[in-house]
């Protein structure tokens, strides 16, 4: 965990991610990601410059034979406090809306659940565990289908809710999180969702997978261009 926490607490830093008192609910899906990003932040509590209050929260989208239990067993072996928040989200997206891209009004409306819980129990900011490859991989789909060069930061304030979203993972490879979750035993809760590893992320990320394969630096140079913000040569 060296690594993973020596890459987390380089963002932190980065991006003042943390201050004292902060009171930071990790968005638990279950998935690698965010459940390596819930076991560093335990970690990095221990040593911390900065002292946080942390818990996790999932957002349950309605999906039946979906089984929490290891993510909140996980939770109690490592001392932080869990929630969870049912909804109807997958009978509305599916059933009643009928989407043929449900991905974004699901987001929409998971991020609604979330933050609003996190208002409930006095929290103030919310860590998410995207990574570097997330970083790219939003860029590469906000040029292709939106015609925008964008990606999400690390930090984010929404002032609608007075909560602030940080991104401690996003120095990282997913690589190097698929390790982390191996070497250190954590609990995955494998999505059961229709359109995972079929949604439009999926297909870039097989595009970026083939120009690796070709341009094997590409990745730190596209993830260095993102963060040259002040080197942009684009059309005015």
């Amino acid at each position: 965990m060296k690594q993973i926490l020596g890459g987390m607490r380089k963002a932190i830093e980065a991006y003042e991610m943390i201050e004292d008192g902060d009171k930071i609910a990790v968005g638990v899906s279950g998935g690698k990601d965010s459940m390596l990003l819930l076991y560093a932040l335990k970690l990095y509590q221990k040593f911390s410059p900065v002292k946080y209050e942390l818990a996790g929260v999932t957002v349950s989208l309605g999906f039946k034979n979906f089984d929490l239990s290891p993510v909140g067993s996980f939770c109690q072996e490592i001392d932080v406090p869990y929630y969870i928040v049912d909804t109807d989200i997958e009978e509305i997206v599916f059933h009643v809306r009928k989407e043929k891209n449900p991905c974004s009004l699901c987001s929409k409306m998971r991020n609604g659940a979330l933050h609003n819980k996190i208002k409930e129990i006095g929290f103030n900011k919310v860590a998410l565990g995207h990574h570097a490859d997330d970083v790219i991989e939003t860029m590469f789909l906000s040029m292709l289908y939106s015609g925008r060069i964008a990606t999400f930061k690390p930090v984010t304030y929404l002032s609608n809710k007075d909560i602030f979203n940080i991104r401690p993972l996003i120095y990282l490879k997913e690589a190097q999180v698929i390790g982390a979750i191996k070497d250190n035993n954590i609990p995955v809760v494998q999505s059961i969702c229709p359109m995972d590893k079929t949604s439009k992320r999926e297909e870039v990320k097989k595009l970026l997978k083939n120009i690796y394969k070709e341009i094997p630096e590409g990745r730190e140079r596209l993830f260095q261009a993102i963060k040259n913000k002040d080197q942009y040569n684009l059309w005015s």
